[in-house]
């Protein structure tokens, strides 16, 4: 069967006409993206699932609570599309106290509750809730041009 890669999707910019963050589906995983200034993209180079996820809850939890600068109109993520991440860390929650806390996530998102109502509910899924995920993703995006550039 063909592997179906979706469209990146963007959530913010890390700077003002800078580089932002967003998110690819890609055979039934997800990760983060960055795009440059330049028009390229960097996918991070993250290969350990546990700080793949922590990747992805802290650009959802930056989309919610609105952290970032707008994206690039052309390619920026709906709630839909965050809504289908939000449902991709369910199945792949480790149990079943993180699974009710994606499903509560994703009953916020489908009932329409205010950005930082769901940032909080997507927040409990995991460790990226203990830092800023601007800061968060600002790293990640450290380590993909790092990688980029070797």
């Amino acid at each position: 069967m063909p592997r179906t890669v979706e469209p990146v999707r963007a959530i913010g910019r890390l700077a003002p006409d800078g580089p932002w963050v967003g998110f690819q589906a890609a055979g039934g995983r997800y990760r983060l993206v960055f795009g440059m200034a330049d028009g390229s993209l960097r996918p991070d180079p993250t290969r350990d699932p546990g700080a793949i996820r922590a990747g992805l809850i802290a650009s959802a939890i930056a989309y919610f609570s609105e952290a970032l600068g707008e994206p690039p109109p052309d390619v920026a993520a709906t709630q839909a599309d965050l809504a289908a991440l939000v449902r991709h860390l369910r199945a792949g929650a480790t149990n079943a106290s993180a699974a009710r806390l994606a499903q509560e996530a994703i009953d916020a998102i489908d009932d329409g509750l205010s950005g930082d109502a769901v940032a909080l509910r997507v927040a409990a899924l995991g460790p990226a809730a203990a830092v800023d995920p601007v800061q968060f993703l600002g790293e990640r995006l450290l380590h993909a041009t790092a990688s980029a550039s070797r």
